[in-house]
């Protein structure tokens, strides 16, 4: 079992705060295992007996009398043994009636400390931490990272990353055991889960719209865009029209339902954001890939997405950089210009300028990948992280150039 080390940390720092901790993700994350089998583990391996330990899954018609409110309420209370704190791990608790209310009038006992996972369309997004009225801490959960990946592979890294660039992180992957299984898993996850997620959640009439706008989207990974540009795409490829709002509105569909992220464009030298266009990753290769029907496995694209989600999973707030500068053209007239920086990672006091190289094959592309870090006009770490290079380094301009793997697998790499 991939123990999730990050995450139960998380829970385990959060005990006894005084709030419902609510853990969120994709479907297929990875939720459930997380909080029946590795947080309940842990609770009984540092001493909480099983009688102060209730797990509950809702979707288990056994217990089906227990979603309705008063029922469970009585049920809970009976259990309590002393006044020690008793965990109450609920699983699926949307299935509950009121479930909301329910928790809410629970967190008022100091002997229950309440954990809970969701796979609804309302717990698949952000309202859901709004509907407990700041009484609610989320642990959000991304699909495998590279290294958890790796840790239960059955080959090598490169074999891993050849996998995992092409079906993602979801765990139920690495049950697989052919292509076309796993192209049949996530093709059917995002047909009959991920896309009626949505449509359900906001009451639309059908998925058709959505899916080609995420169609577009996946093509886009890495690219800067806006709904303007995609209204325009819609109308030259599908020939019909789409109003801007409209796309912006099921963009943030996306957004909430956690299967996309957005890094926002900042004016390193203004230190300001560009509001004019985003760039967007997918949560999950695999599912962004199976969009596309495994037509478009650009690895170098995959790559960006894949750094984007590490720095992510480090909990790190992402922005795309952009760095202006003058030059002179070819007709010796000075000119200004925007050179992109991939990311612009923050936390704290800290921040770090990454570029994503997939390949540095010669030394024109060395001094195009370096140029906008170059013209960074702080002192903060600069970093090219490269598909093949053998062993990290600082070079000449005090850059740390530092490979794929050295960077996925330690988790203190931007430090070395």
């Amino acid at each position: 079992m991939i123990q999730r080390a990050q995450y139960l940390q998380q829970l385990i720092d959060s005990m006894g705060n005084g709030l419902v901790k609510t853990i969120t993700g994709i479907r297929r994350s990875g939720k459930s295992v997380l909080l029946r089998d590795i947080f309940g583990q842990w609770l009984k391996d540092n001493g909480v007996k099983d009688d102060h330990i209730i797990y509950l899954s809702f979707d288990d018609m056994e217990i089906e009398e227990l979603r309705k409110p008063k029922e469970f309420l009585k049920m809970v209370r009976s259990r309590i043994v002393d006044d020690k704190t008793h965990y109450l791990l609920l699983d699926e608790v949307q299935l509950m009636d009121r479930f909301v209310e329910v928790l809410l009038s629970l967190i008022h006992q100091e002997v229950f400390d309440i954990f809970v996972t969701g796979s609804n369309s309302r717990f698949l997004s952000t309202d859901i931490i709004t509907e407990f009225r700041g009484r609610s801490q989320e642990i959000h959960m991304q699909p495998l990272t590279f290294s958890e990946y790796l840790s239960v592979f059955d080959g090598t890294k490169d074999e891993a990353w050849r996998d995992y660039v092409e079906f993602g992180g979801l765990p139920q992957i690495l049950s697989f055991k052919t292509r076309q299984q796993k192209i049949t898993y996530l093709s059917n996850l995002v047909e009959m889960v991920y896309v009626k997620d949505i449509v359900e959640r906001n009451k639309l009439k059908n998925g058709d719209g959505l899916e080609k706008l995420l169609r577009i989207l996946a093509s886009s990974i890495t690219s800067p865009c806006n709904p303007a540009r995609i209204s325009k795409t819609f109308e030259s490829v599908e020939k019909k029209h789409i109003p801007s709002e409209t796309i912006a509105r099921h963009i943030r569909y996306f957004r909430d339902s956690f299967l996309i992220a957005e890094a926002l464009r900042y004016d390193v030298k203004g230190r300001k954001y560009i509001g004019t266009e985003t760039k967007y990753y997918f949560t999950d290769m695999g599912l962004r890939n199976s969009i596309l029907g495994f037509r478009q496995i650009e690895e170098n694209h995959l790559m960006e997405n894949i750094l984007y989600n590490e720095l992510r999973y480090r909990e790190y707030n992402v922005d795309v950089g952009m760095v202006e500068i003058m030059e002179r053209n070819d007709d010796r007239k000075q000119v200004r210009k925007r050179l992109e920086v991939d990311f612009v990672a923050n936390q704290g006091s800290k921040r770090y300028y990454i570029q994503s190289a997939f390949r540095m094959e010669d030394e024109d592309k060395v001094i195009q990948e370096k140029k906008s870090l170059i013209n960074v006009p702080d002192s903060f770490k600069k970093i090219i992280i490269e598909k093949d290079l053998l062993a990290s380094y600082h070079d000449n301009d005090g850059i740390l150039r530092i490979g794929l793997f050295d960077f996925l697998l330690n988790p203190n790499s931007l430090d070395l």
